[in-house]
């Protein structure tokens, strides 16, 4: 185990800039997950710890050490990709013990380590297997299987689930959550799907263009977000913005009046943001029209306009109302976050 430290980390592939100086502590032992849109850089930045890409600029340091200029091998990591990158010719077995005999292990220690990792993933009994006779998330294990028998000081994982399907990545995130608790081995992993990055980190680094937006607890990002685009990005449904006006009487969007938490500014132009979650069905609230309802078992989420604004809610009520029709709702004033013209929490 190891920490990993990221020290004005920038690349460029010619004039072209894709990493505007990147700094993140990573303490040892700590499951940390780079999150953000499609091409903002966090795959390409796990391939640079990696060693997989070269760096333009700052330092990379795992366990202290500056690795810059060390080959991968050298870096004592491990890396599991999105494609599962098996040998086809290759039984389980063969294929997680690979690179302990590419480093000149004994074929007992090998043995022992495969079998080890094996159990710990319920691979067992497919170690005769060959990659094309297992299903996706069986794959995927194996996969993992490979890295953990290395005993690397950290874990590199590139949209290990992408691939699989939505019942099946459930399980996946779980065994992986399972498997850092059990070895508490400094891990890293890449996804552009924030559930993921929810119910997985310690802390998430959320990528925007390049650059960090925040870093921090997945409730902290959830309850606190430092701008819009974290606002937008962390939470599903995703945050509903309003457009207008901090006044004295609350927040003015048109001929709507919203509430304001307690010791909000009152003047000024700004954005109201509230999660779908947070708005209630209330006898007191503002008019909202229903533009769709969808029935979800345990919650109902439900489209509307309020005014001119288009708007999301997710009722724990199962809610009758149809299309075209008015109800009252009503933000809880304690779950509101504010942010001004430059797009910057408003504390």
């Amino acid at each position: 185990m190891a920490p990993v430290t990221l020290k004005s980390v920038t690349k460029s592939y010619g004039a072209t800039s894709v990493l505007h100086g990147i700094d993140i502590d990573i303490t040892d032992g700590e499951f940390v997950v780079l999150v953000g849109p499609s091409g903002c850089g966090k795959s390409t930045l796990l391939r640079m710890i990696a060693g997989l890409e070269t760096i333009t600029g700052g330092a990379i340091e795992i366990g202290g050490r500056v690795v810059n200029d060390l080959e991968p091998k050298d870096r004592d990591i491990a890396m599991v990709f999105q494609n599962y990158a098996l040998y086809p010719h290759m039984t389980v077995a063969t294929n997680m013990g690979f690179s302990l005999e590419h480093r000149g292990g004994s074929k007992a220690e090998i043995a022992e380590r495969v079998q080890w990792a094996a159990g710990i993933l319920g691979l067992t009994h497919l170690l005769d297997r060959y990659p094309r006779q297992l299903s996706g998330g069986q794959r995927q294990r194996v996969a993992m299987g490979r890295a953990i028998v290395r005993n690397p000081q950290v874990f590199l994982f590139d949209e290990p689930l992408s691939n699989l399907d939505a019942k099946l990545r459930v399980v996946m995130r779980g065994e992986i959550k399972g498997l850092h608790q059990r070895l508490g081995v400094t891990t890293v992993y890449v996804t552009h799907d924030q559930v993921e990055a929810m119910t997985m980190a310690d802390r998430i680094v959320v990528m925007n263009g390049g650059k960090v937006e925040q870093v921090g607890a997945p409730l902290d990002l959830y309850d606190r977000p430092a701008n819009l685009f974290v606002a937008g990005f962390i939470g599903s449904p995703s945050m509903n913005f309003i457009e207008g006006e901090l006044t004295p009487a609350g927040f003015k969007a048109g001929n709507i009046t919203l509430p304001l938490p307690a010791n909000a500014p009152t003047s000024g132009k700004a954005t109201y943001g509230v999660r779908p979650e947070h708005l209630m069905l209330a006898d007191d609230g503002v008019e909202a029209v229903v533009k769709l309802v969808e029935p979800m078992g345990s919650e109902t989420q439900v489209s509307l306009s309020l005014g001119e604004q288009s708007i999301s809610a997710v009722f724990r009520e199962r809610i009758k109302a149809q299309p075209g029709t008015t109800i009252r709702i009503r933000p809880d004033a304690n779950a509101i976050h504010l942010f001004d013209a430059t797009g910057t929490r408003i504390d």
